[in-house]
């Protein structure tokens, strides 16, 4: 810019001929006034031309003419595995453990006190034990027992909770009496206990008795105790403690926070129970599905294979209840309108931790475990007159499951595990044709094992093949295109399990999320071959962990949704019917080279009317952004704008139980001028466009 003072204006204003001690300072005033306009004249057209440029660079061009692949219903789920302590002390909302004295260490979880007796001829066969309780013999001394819960036992004020004992009065008395109460061990106050109840037994025969306790306090480490009050004997057999607030209010439930969380991401699909469980480190520790279903007092106990697996991590008392059987897994799914995928056993244990052949289950032996497939689909879709279908029936749901897919095997790998699926699927498709199958590719997402298995899933028609990738960000960054030249003519892609572990930060940050969301993008774009997807795994709680990331923590009485759960509820809740192409000179928007660190996708919903763009800018940059809706018609108008972000300035801050909604999608309202949006999406954001097309 030229800066004019007076004196350069006095012998402008001489030179043109007039009179400068009159002329001066008005024309003065009126050049310096002029000459500032221009200044922001100038200034705004170089910020248009700077945002013109980057728009040129990040034009996404969307067609809508043509709507593409349909998207499947369950592209977006959930995948349970009891880990971390998921499932018992967990989603499973029974407060007591080893309720029927079968852990190994048969009292391990109680205290004992006065004459307390282990008995092993109960009335149910699978779980024969219980305990005696007998009068101390002194007047001033108590017999009874108490339970610590899993890690400890979280109640609310107010709340109530249903207390429910098996028993019977085993030497002739008409009655006796328990006290039944909820204790602070650690209170410095008058009493330790803030919640009683007295039950009476009154029968020599087994029976259910129950009583509700209302604790006056909110207590996340509370004891259940129980005194025998009377001076006979009492028989206890499967003691337990639930919330009656349960999720769908069943009383053999679902803690609320837990399974709500599960809902509100509006899953497609549920897999379960696994997993690493499903195999067993032996062959008497696999998941066997027969055990979980009928009365829970006499399902039996399974090792947990994750109590032993991380001796750095190490919980001596996990095991398996089985009273979240599956039975509860089918309920579960169709409450919260998922389809529902169970996992069982190929005949295969851990391969992490087995080396010997022997270990597993002989080709020439697998027929039980091939019934097993066959009786779960007649337990989940059978009529009340079939066997399978009667024990459901019996259970309360004579209605079938209408189970459409099953998986044999979780990871397994090498030669031993399609010469095993082969004679599941030829059973399978023989009784069952309609069913869609589920094999693996292994536990790795590219190399030796997958490379051999991907061609033998073909070969064997498997219907959906499950791929696993736990991997750092450098590998989620350059998986952009993955699916983008898979082999339309196979099976189709589940991405069973997958989480981006950070290096050097293998918990749940931001950025990790973001990763995951510009990968799913891909997902997205694919769904022609890509019919699932379940991040992994999914519940941890914040004292009993052995692996992570997770996607929802807990402790006794909260939880919390992380980053990669928004992640998933994001795409989850706008998935679409149809994917739409989505280019940016001419190329999908992948993270490649060039394209500034940007993912995307489209879709269309046409039960809403709605057009929809994903887009992940993971670079350190703010990214111009241009949405060309290609295709449609003049007439066609794009309204009820909106944005929803999710971002952090933080890329290592996550949510935690104490600041539960720091980071969460943000959503505005924005406006479209005719078909093109352009826009600013600030560095590493997960964004997503919605458009109502009328």
């Amino acid at each position: 810019m030229v800066r004019l003072g007076k004196e350069e204006i006095k012998n402008l204003i001489i030179f043109a001929g007039h009179d400068w001690e009159n002329e001066t300072e008005t024309i003065y005033k009126f050049l310096i006034k002029t000459m500032r306009r221009y200044t922001e004249i100038l200034a705004a057209l170089a910020l248009s031309a700077g945002m013109a440029l980057h728009a040129q660079t990040n034009e996404m061009v969307i067609q809508t003419k043509k709507l593409g692949v349909e998207i499947q219903p369950t592209m977006y789920g959930l995948f349970f595995e009891d880990i971390n302590y998921a499932a018992d002390g967990g989603l499973y909302a029974e407060l007591i453990k080893n309720r029927s004295f079968e852990f190994p260490q048969h009292l391990m979880g109680w205290n004992t006190y006065g004459k307390v007796s282990l008995m092993d001829d109960g009335p149910f066969e699978r779980n024969p034990h219980y305990v005696r309780l007998s009068a101390p013999g002194h007047a001033h001394k108590h017999t009874g027992l108490d339970n610590e819960g899993f890690f400890g036992i979280g109640v609310k004020k107010g709340e109530e909770y249903r207390f429910s004992v098996w028993a019977r009065l085993p030497q002739g008395s008409t009655k006796e009496t328990l006290r039944i109460e909820l204790v602070d061990t650690k209170s410095m106050g008058e009493r330790q206990a803030f919640a009683t109840q007295n039950l009476t037994i009154d029968s020599k025969e087994w029976k259910k008795y129950q009583v509700i306790l209302k604790p006056e306090v909110t207590n996340p480490k509370s004891t259940l105790r129980i005194f025998l009050t009377s001076k006979g004997t009492v028989d206890l057999e499967h003691i337990s403690l639930f919330p009656v607030d349960t999720w769908k209010g069943h009383e053999n439930g679902l803690r609320k926070d837990l399974a709500q969380a599960l809902a509100d991401i509006h899953p497609g699909v549920f897999r379960f129970p696994g997993g690493c469980i499903v195999e067993g480190t032996e062959q008497g520790d696999r998941y066997d599905w027969k055990k979980t279903v009928g009365a829970v007092e006499n399902r039996p106990l399974n090792l947990n294979r994750w109590q032993y697996t991380f001796t750095h991590r190490f919980y001596p008392d996990y095991y398996q209840s089985y009273g979240l059987g599956f039975y509860e897994y089918f309920l579960l799914s169709e409450e919260i309108g998922a389809e529902p995928l169970p996992i069982l056993n190929c005949g295969l244990v851990c391969q992490y931790q087995n080396n010997d052949p022997k270990a597993h289950v002989a080709v020439c032996d697998l027929n039980p475990y091939i019934q097993d497939a066959l009786d779960l689909i007649e337990f989940a879709n059978g009529d009340v007159n079939t066997t399978w279908g009667k024990v459901r029936a019996d259970m309360g749901h004579p209605d079938p499951f209408n189970l459409k897919f099953i998986g044999i095997g979780n990871e397994q790998w090498g030669k031993e595990y399609p010469e095993r699926l082969e004679p599941f699927i030829k059973a399978i498709r023989k009784v069952y044709p309609e069913i869609k199958i589920v094999g693996s590719s292994g536990p790795n997402s590219e190399g030796k094992e997958f490379d051999y298995l991907w061609p033998e899933m073909k070969r064997l028609k498997a219907d959906l093949v499950d791929e696993h990738f736990y991997r750092p960000e450098s590998w989620f960054l350059a998986q952009g295109a993955r699916y983008d030249n898979y082999d339309r003519k196979g099976p189709k892609v589940f991405a069973g399990e997958y989480a981006c572990h950070g290096k050097g930060k293998k918990w749940n940050h931001f950025n990790a999320a973001l990763l995951e969301a510009a990968f799913m993008t891909g997902l997205e774009r694919n769904a022609d071959i890509v019919h699932m997807a379940t991040y992994a795994p999914l519940f941890a709680h914040v004292e009993g962990w052995q692996w992570r990331p997770d996607m929802i923590w807990f402790d006794n009485l909260n939880s919390v949704r992380t980053v990669s759960y928004y992640v998933q509820q994001l795409y989850a809740q706008n998935k679409g019917t149809n994917v739409l192409p989505l280019t940016m000179d001419k190329q999908n928007v992948t993270g490649a080279e060039g394209q500034n660190g940007l993912f995307a996708s489209a879709v269309y919903d046409k039960d809403k009317n709605e057009l929809i763009v994903k887009v992940a800018n993971t670079s350190n940059t703010a990214q111009s952004i241009s949405l060309n809706f290609a295709g449609l018609k003049k007439q066609d108008v794009l309204s009820n704008g909106r944005c929803i972000k999710l971002r952090s300035l933080d890329l290592d801050k996550d949510n935690t139980l104490e600041q539960p909604f720091a980071i969460t999608p943000q959503e505005t309202p924005i406006s479209i001028e005719g078909h093109v949006f352009i826009t600013e999406l600030e560095p590493n954001t997960f964004a997503v466009y919605k458009f109502t097309k009328k």
